[in-house]
């Protein structure tokens, strides 16, 4: 289990996904908890799902980009750019393994790719959306410096429809 204080450092580590992570996807599908937050559909298809993988994996998309997270020499979630361009980017995360959610962890992912991002792409915004139940992720990003920009959509988040918050961050602000 992920232990963290305010003062201890996490050893997260931002990678690129590889085909050999494929297990631990399987073990994520298989975490009821992990697929209602992030909304996985429960019992997938082996093969679906190792296509997804294989796709996520081979992504040469301009605008999109998903690292994996690693603690401890493990792959433990993903993190994504999406919409990149020269000034700004979404920004998401998940964390495959639930019982590692609220010990930093995310934060401290985030904060890493957000530093990519700058240094890569020239990033200076950087928009996200959680649901309101998600009070974990509000708070993540609250922690990180985003402010509450909008209130559009509703979604369903662990089993429940639930209003969706849309968070910036600007790095000139």
């Amino acid at each position: 289990m992920v232990k963290s204080t305010r003062t201890e450092y996490l050893p997260i580590q931002l990678r690129a996904l590889q085909i050999e992570d494929f297990p631990v996807v399987e073990k994520w599908s298989k975490d009821h908890a992990f697929c209602l937050a992030n909304g996985w559909e429960t019992g997938r298809n082996e093969d679906e799902l190792f296509s997804w993988w294989h796709n996520c994996v081979h992504n040469h998309s301009h605008n999109f980009l998903r690292l994996g997270i690693e603690f401890e020499s493990r792959l433990i979630g993903y993190a994504d750019l999406a919409n990149i361009n020269s000034i700004s980017s979404e920004i998401g995360i998940a964390i495959g393994e639930s019982r590692a959610w609220g010990h930093g962890v995310g934060t401290d992912a985030l904060k890493q790719l957000m530093v990519y991002a700058t240094v890569k792409f020239g990033t200076q915004v950087f928009d996200a959306e959680t649901h309101e139940a998600n009070t974990r992720s509000r708070k993540m990003l609250k922690k990180l410096g985003f402010t509450e920009i909008s209130r559009i959509g509703s979604e369903e988040y662990m089993g429940k429809g639930t209003q969706l918050i849309q968070y910036r961050y600007n790095k000139g602000e």
